[in-house]
């Protein structure tokens, strides 16, 4: 939508007009105003007691809202192969997420039991294995059990203490290869070879020429995924990167 801030500004402009409009109109006036509104078209469905919305269905049961997971029914759940050219914890990070996601979203245990098991069985195709993925899972259902049981304060501990610790660290960006030495390898070396190397100064006591100690104490290594075939062969009209792919061809033949 361009901008980044472009959604949050449609919503809010959207929102006076409908909570001005809301307080006037039926539904069906208000749904034929808004039509009419800067050449949008506005699909209006009747008040339902359920809905889907982002990522969640809202159910009122009882006076009381219910909440799942919804999924496209066009989504193919094409995750990440085994084969696929990624650092390890991507693959790991991912099942983390979509448990505790799974965990969070879902008002019922038995719904989110069946649904981490759906997940679960749409990664076999993929070419995963139930051996490799067990282990994965069992890890997965123990983070989001501690997650979950952690007050609103202690999970926002982490990215506070990520905020202060934003200017002690340093940041190694690199082209991902899975031949190259892996993040623990190099924070190894970092923490031996800079951070505190033996008999020398440790990196955070060190003092630039005012005196002032340098405190670097965290090595970040950070990966950038190399060019695929899309990005070699199509056109990209924003940046001006690349050809059409009638040009290439026209090299081959």
């Amino acid at each position: 939508m361009g901008t980044p801030p472009a959604p949050p500004y449609a919503t809010i402009f959207y929102a006076l007009h409908e909570n001005e409009m809301l307080q006037r109109w039926s539904q069906q006036e208000f749904c034929a105003d808004m039509d009419r509104w800067h050449g949008l078209h506005w699909k209006c469905e009747t008040p339902l007691a359920s809905v889907n919305f982002m990522d969640l269905t809202i159910t009122i049961v009882n006076g009381r809202l219910e909440t799942t997971l919804y999924e496209k029914a066009m989504n193919l759940y094409l995750y990440l192969p085994p084969h696929s050219s990624h650092p390890r914890g991507v693959f790991t990070g991912l099942i983390f997420r979509q448990v505790l996601q799974i965990r969070r979203l879902c008002s019922h245990k038995q719904d989110a039991d069946g649904k981490i098991l759906e997940f679960f069985h749409r990664l076999l195709p993929r070419g995963h294995t139930q051996e490799a993925l067990g282990p994965i899972f069992d890890k997965a259902e123990k983070n989001a059990e501690a997650y979950l049981q952690l007050s609103p304060e202690e999970r926002g501990g982490p990215k506070l203490q990520k905020s202060r610790d934003a200017h002690n660290q340093v940041f190694l960006h690199l082209q991902y290869h899975p031949f190259d030495p892996q993040s623990c390898e190099i924070q190894r070396i970092w923490r031996e070879e800079i951070l505190h190397p033996d008999g020398d100064t440790p990196l955070p006591e060190m003092e630039n020429n005012e005196g002032h100690k340098v405190g670097i104490n965290k090595l970040v290594v950070v990966y950038s995924r190399p060019l695929n075939l899309k990005n070699r062969f199509s056109v990209r009209d924003i940046n001006g990167r690349g050809k059409s792919v009638s040009s290439h061809l026209a090299q081959w033949s």
